[in-house]
């Protein structure tokens, strides 16, 4: 069995630092574009982890090209918001998008409006002949995402409504990985003597605020701690269909208000809702961490620069563009595949929200 590639492979081949690989691989620090391509082109070559799949090693050609099948070339990506670029998916389709263009594609963006989900309609911009693959972003209603699996297209799903006792999506699924790292840090702060943790994020939102809720849930009983119910505050202002950021924070400071006392650690289902926390917690006259740590997940821009920054779980988009170019281009090659759910790896960055 050949011997597994590592980050010092690639560099030694490349004659630069272990550190400037991690950072083009990682998609982390500041490169020139040339350099990160050049990172990557060579961790493909060399087949270091899932990147073996895009390119044919030294031959430099797409190893899945479809574009001419059927004469389909159009990916077409559906969402329900606007994706700014803080949103973690912004960077993995920018490379999902990079990798498409090589292999003959071209990404058409169609927004799902209310009354489009409502009456489970397409987009109107929506050509169904030109389409080959969809791939869905912040689509979570249930409904919709089961009427798409059922276009006879490829759909592939970056995150996904959460499907409960329903029968789940006939489709591939991409997910960061939403569980190891809330382990990780959820036992630190026990080491560290903080055994009152508490969990803010709308948990039936989409499937991964829904998976990391229940890793909180498992590590507090692997770790024999008690999970009370006012430490979870799971869900939002009722009587609105779509609560506005003012209502989810008056939400958030009327569930805080009840609390006897603070838990010593709030995890947050994502950056955004821990700046909401922080911003409701001062306005309560508390402080952070002084009174009360946080830990975010995405690793937005936003969490280096707020004051405190924020400890967080960093989502790695470059795997998870490779990975997304890989799950549904193998799906449009062979459809009788069986269907995947893929987790990519997350890393832990403690910052000064957790005094870091």
């Amino acid at each position: 069995m050949a011997n597994r590639v590592t980050l010092q492979d690639i560099a030694d081949a490349l004659g630069i630092s272990r550190n400037t690989v991690s950072k083009a691989i990682n998609n982390t620090g500041i490169l020139a574009d040339s350099t990160r391509e050049k990172v990557l082109k060579k961790a493909m070559e060399m087949g270091y982890k899932q990147f073996s799949y895009v390119t044919v090693a030294n031959a430099n050609k797409p190893a899945l090209s479809l574009a001419s099948s059927k004469g389909r070339s159009e990916i077409a990506l559906f969402t329900t918001r606007f994706l700014a670029n803080s949103h973690f998916c912004s960077t993995v389709l920018d490379k999902f998008q990079r990798e498409l263009s090589q292999l003959g594609y071209s990404l058409t963006m169609h927004r799902i409006l209310t009354d489009e989900l409502d009456k489970l309609v397409l987009p109107g911009s929506f050509i169904k002949e030109r389409t080959a693959g969809i791939v869905c972003v912040e689509v979570f209603d249930a409904k919709y995402s089961k009427m798409l699996c059922d276009l006879d297209i490829p759909v592939l799903f970056i995150d996904s409504p959460v499907m409960g006792l329903e029968e789940s999506l006939e489709a591939d699924c991409l997910y960061m990985d939403n569980t190891t790292n809330i382990y990780l840090f959820c036992n630190e702060m026990f080491r560290r003597g903080k055994k009152r943790i508490g969990f803010i994020g709308e948990c039936m939102h989409c499937t991964s605020f829904y998976e990391r809720y229940m890793a909180y849930r498992n590590v507090m009983y692997l770790l024999n701690l008690p999970c009370p119910e006012e430490y979870c505050i799971i869900k939002n202002k009722e009587g609105l269909r779509n609560p506005s950021y003012a209502d989810y924070r008056e939400y958030l400071a009327e569930c805080i208000k009840k609390l006897e006392q603070l838990p010593d650690v709030f995890i947050c289902a994502n950056d955004f809702v821990a700046l909401d926390v922080m911003k409701v917690l001062k306005e309560l006259g508390y402080s952070v961490p002084e009174d009360v740590y946080l830990c975010g997940f995405d690793d937005s821009p936003e969490s280096k620069i707020i004051t405190p920054s924020l400890t967080t779980i960093h989502i790695h988009s470059q795997i998870m563009g490779f990975s997304a170019v890989h799950l549904l281009m193998s799906r449009i090659n062979e459809p009788s595949l069986n269907y995947r759910t893929i987790h990519t790896e997350t890393s832990l960055i403690y910052r000064e929200s957790t005094e870091n």
